[in-house]
């Protein structure tokens, strides 16, 4: 339905006005009403926000955090105008400039780093939204060191699922809610997705199906859930493979899904002591090779007609042989190390149960199978008359995702759906659009340090082999500050963001000269080690010089790392700037349709802050990069409005799908549109392009979506999706670590590299439990984050503070009584690197072995203009504090980062600890760390809304 964004409201007591837009609340991007109401002295303000029914993805749906959203834009913590530091790192002293001595600065700061060594700038954004532009702009000055804040929250979900097989979960696929028998979901807080989850869940309880939820601590979506796993944290790749070892032995997987989708019958080369051991044999072409059921001889697997076969050898010359992959898998899993007994004491989940939800999950794939009357053409060419589904569906987020063995278990679970043939058929997992994108459409990374002088391709990208490592030319040291794309962390298709600071500070692999940050409070939560940083940031070298030389920050507010500024550009609310929620970068689609979105100022800004969209524009063309620049040195963009509009990535295509072509009547392809905006604005601030009937399953190999992909501008031409579940790119970094291929790996990375590269999905416990002493840390500690916030965006807002005032420690019950804790008690929480102070509640809905408490609570005295004693201060606490971004030493001495050693995902949930019993006289949280000055001022302890409209 088409709306108008503009409509004037009959009853003046409520609003004078609607503006549509898009939430901004968390990384949800709902559809959003915004009413305002003229003052007293005719001005208008917000006086609510509401669900925009009309939008695809909320439809009208709004949860606390995006009512809430009035709050945050008018919060006292909004910085006010560009400041200079004047104390301190630290201290948070500043003076108030102007937009042109801010930029002039800026722009002194960065040229000469442009013009030696661009990558001695470091830019790292954090929850932004516009991570194409950003990241377009980091390549056109040349430098490799950029990335977002993927690596610290959910690398490993990402890039599990694309290597697996072009998609994952969240933005890139969803349940099929209507046609789903059974649904899982694992390691999911309530923060993400948060309303299509919402409407998603009710859909399957209004038809009675069953909800599974597997995660340690039973709130929201698990509390509602008909059956809780409380899993151990880190343990679900083991129970997944266990399923899969169950349904393997039962028979009960989807043959001819493998056959026609996966890898499974491609012929790997089975020659111990050959180079090219474990690698696919193909032919001359460079086509993987499989056995044809028919003649027994080996034929490219993409020959027409081939019909592989799953089992067999074939003998090669010299005495070599080669199997299908799908041998090694099942010989694999069905191995006892798998059975549910064998991994119960690990998981913590009963035999019995494990055994019980595989024989749940076979049932609903195979009896409850869903068939649709539509015909569909696969790329092949072969015709089907029926789309015929597995209905069991799976979602999972940050809580598989957050350990150091996340990117194998990611793995695991992908591999489960594909072995019941569930991805992308009827009730099953699907993609949005524009997924699938498998490896081979994504851009590989890109290194380089040529001064005045773009990158070649972005920063980010996947990895095909050892052979694209970002390394120098002695083949060991990292090209990137946060070494990523090294032998530290080789498919770190995010970077390793909870890095840089750290790397920066030790000059390992070099120094900085400039650390550039967009809405990443390092200093606080989206930090390991939060006190060792703020150190790290503020230490000097033996000169007296800051060690990280110079620092500019642009956030909204005045966060925690606002302090540690050299240089503070203050943006803008979402409410008061244009942003383009762009298929280029993070979709809002449906597995139905093709959707982006913008924001646009529904209010004028009342302070001296801009957009940093537009202010990173008009520095590349302070700066001349030539992208942002005109031929006669002039800005080619005005303001990221007009970048949104007539920028285009490739001829035809720009960051809005939406009303393209001159006069705004093409969708996908066409040139720009100079009324593009307009166009969004009046249809309530979104596009929706519906897929084709024919288009809607099977997308990975539907010559439908292929056509339909390439006329919207998703891809340029076919693209191939075979499902990969035995990755060959790992097998070629064991081979290099194995000594029987080049380039070869440091001999201190050998061992972890043939250990956890397993080309087959695999389980290996947590490093940090395993590298300490168990008896000494027994119990694991772990963060969610609630459904009423977002980070620390929330955590400042007025009304979303009175949901989550203080974040108390929840400690099963079995562990208060051996220590001898009760309600509103203090403990000590001890890691191998340090102690906090923290109040207590007893929860039993949790594993007895794991504590728990809300992410992003506590708060430095001193930041988001709080009062000098709230209680996130003073009852808040982080558990950053007690996790190091570095794991133990090992007996030589080396110090890994404490992060996945595949995609280098920090790997926050890996914290191990003890619990003592604290004594109650100061009842404030351990640490205090000094009080920031506020540069914006400390409010009054009442903030009062609503005077505007008081006569």
């Amino acid at each position: 339905m088409t709306t108008d964004s503009q409509r004037v409201n009959t009853s003046p007591h409520v609003s004078d006005e609607i503006r549509k837009t898009t939430c901004y609340m968390c990384a949800c991007r709902c559809g959003i009403n915004v009413h305002l109401r003229n003052d007293a002295d005719g001005k208008p303000k917000i006086r609510y926000i509401e669900g925009n029914r009309d939008h695809p993805i909320n439809k009208g749906v709004l949860c606390a955090k995006g009512s809430a959203g009035i709050m945050q834009h008018y919060s006292p913590a909004r910085l006010k105008a560009p400041m200079k530091r004047v104390g301190e790192r630290g201290e948070g002293k500043f003076e108030e400039i102007s937009w042109d001595e801010a930029l002039e600065l800026a722009t002194s700061w960065l040229k000469p780093i442009r013009e030696k060594a661009p990558k001695k700038l470091a830019f790292f954004t954090g929850r932004d939204q516009s991570q194409s532009l950003t990241g377009w702009w980091a390549q056109n000055f040349g430098t490799p060191n950029f990335a977002a804040h993927g690596g610290f929250c959910s690398v490993n979900m990402a890039a599990g699922g694309i290597y697996t097989f072009g998609g994952a979960f969240w933005e890139f696929g969803a349940p099929d809610w209507g046609k789903t028998e059974l649904f899982m979901i694992f390691g999911v807080a309530e923060d993400h997705d948060s309303n299509p989850i919402k409407l998603g869940l009710s859909k399957l309880k209004s038809r009675g199906k069953k909800i599974i939820g597997v995660n340690p601590v039973r709130t929201g979506y698990n509390a509602i859930a008909d059956e809780w796993v409380g899993i151990t944290p880190g343990t679900d790749g083991l129970f997944v493979l266990s399923i899969v070892h169950e349904l393997l032995k039962a028979g009960r997987i989807d043959v001819d899904y493998l056959i026609r989708y996966t890898n499974a019958p491609w012929l790997l080369i089975d020659d111990p002591d050959a180079k090219d051991h474990g690698l696919f044999l193909r032919d001359k072409d460079g086509n993987a090779q499989v056995i044809d059921r028919k003649t027994g001889k080996t034929v490219a697997y993409n020959a027409k007609g081939v019909k592989p076969d799953l089992q067999g050898e074939v003998n090669l010359k010299n005495g070599r042989k080669a199997v299908p992959s799908f041998t090694l898998l099942a010989k694999k899993y069905l191995d006892d190390r798998y059975t549910p007994e064998n991994v119960a004491e690990e998981t913590g989940v009963p035999a019995s149960q494990t055994r019980r939800i595989a024989a749940e999950i076979a049932h609903a794939a195979f009896e409850k199978e869903v068939i649709i009357d539509q015909p569909w053409t696969d790329m092949k060419g072969e015709r089907h008359e029926k789309m015929i589904g597995r209905p069991v569906a799976f979602h999972a987020m940050r809580g598989i995702s957050a350990h150091s063995n996340g990117f194998q278990t990611c793995r695991s679970i992908h591999l489960l759906q594909i072995l019941i043939g569930s991805i992308d058929s009827p009730g099953g997992f699907r993609f949005k659009p524009p997924y699938p994108r498998p490896v081979s459409a994504q851009p590989a990374p890109h290194g380089g340090n040529i001064p005045n002088t773009p990158l070649k391709g972005p920063q980010l990208g996947f990895m095909r082999g050892p052979e694209g490592l970002l390394l120098e030319e002695d083949g060991v040291t990292p090209q990137r500050i946060d070494k990523a794309f090294s032998w530290d962390a080789p498919m770190s298709s995010h970077g390793l963001m909870h890095m840089v600071i750290a790397n920066a500070h030790a000059r390992d692999p070099y120094g900085i000269d400039l650390l550039f940050m967009y809405m990443a409070n390092m200093s606080w939560n989206s930090s390991m080690n939060s006190s060792g940083v703020m150190k790290m940031l503020t230490d000097k070298d033996e000169n007296g010089e800051y060690i990280i030389p110079k620092l500019i920050y642009s956030d909204a507010y005045s966060s925690e790392m606002v302090a540690f500024a050299d240089l503070i550009l203050p943006d803008t609310t979402y409410l008061e700037r244009h942003d383009a929620i762009s298929a280029l970068d993070r979709p809002i689609s449906e597995p139905e349709a093709l959707c982006d979105a913008i924001r646009w100022p529904v209010i004028e800004p009342d302070r001296d802050v801009r957009g940093f969209q537009s202010v990173l524009l008009d520095l590349g063309a302070r700066l001349g990069l030539p992208a942002m620049t005109n031929e006669d040195g002039t800005p080619k963009f005005k303001d990221y409005a007009d970048y949104i509009q007539n920028h285009e990535r490739k001829p035809g295509v720009g960051p809005l799908l939406g009303w393209r072509g001159k006069d705004g009547s093409k969708t996908g392809r066409g040139e720009p549109n100079p009324n593009q905006i307009d166009a969004y604005i009046k249809n309530g601030g979104f596009s929706e392009a519906h897929v084709p009937a024919e288009a809607l399953y099977f997308k990975h190999a539907n010559a439908a979506w292929q056509n339909w992909a390439i006329e919207m501008g998703l891809q340029d031409a076919p693209v191939e999706n075979v499902f990969q579940l035995y990755l060959e790119p790992m097998r070629k970094f064991q081979l290099c670590a194995e000594g029987k291929a080049e380039p070869q790996p440091p001999e201190t990375h050998r061992e972890r590299i043939l250990n956890c590269f397993d080309p087959l999905p695999s389980w290996y416990p947590p490093f940090e439990g395993a590298s300490i002493d168990l008896n000494d840390f027994p119990y694991h500690a772990l963060t969610q984050r609630p459904a009423a916030m977002y980070h620390s965006w929330g955590s400042q807002n007025a009304w979303l503070r009175q949901i989550h005032g203080h974040n108390p420690m929840f400690i099963p019950g079995e562990i208060c009584d051996e220590v001898g804790l009760k309600d509103d008690d203090w403990a000590y929480i001890i890691s191998h690197h340090g102690k906090i102070k923290v109040p207590v509640k007893r929860m039993n809905a949790v594993n007895g072995k794991t504590l728990w408490t809300w992410n992003a609570i506590g708060k430095r005295k001193g930041a988001w203009a709080l009062s000098a004693k709230a209680p996130e201060t003073e009852k808040g606490f982080l558990l950053n504090h007690i996790i190091n971004e570095l794991l133990p030493p090992k007996g030589d001495g080396h110090r890994w980062s404490n992060s996945d050693p595949i995609t280098g995902q920090a790997a926050w949930f890996d914290l191990r600890v003890r619990v003592e019993k604290a004594p109650a006289e100061d009842e404030v949280s351990q640490p205090q760390v000094d009080a920031q000055n506020n540069p914006v001022g400390t409010p009054d302890q009442t903030v009062e809304y609503g005077k505007e409209w008081t006569k």
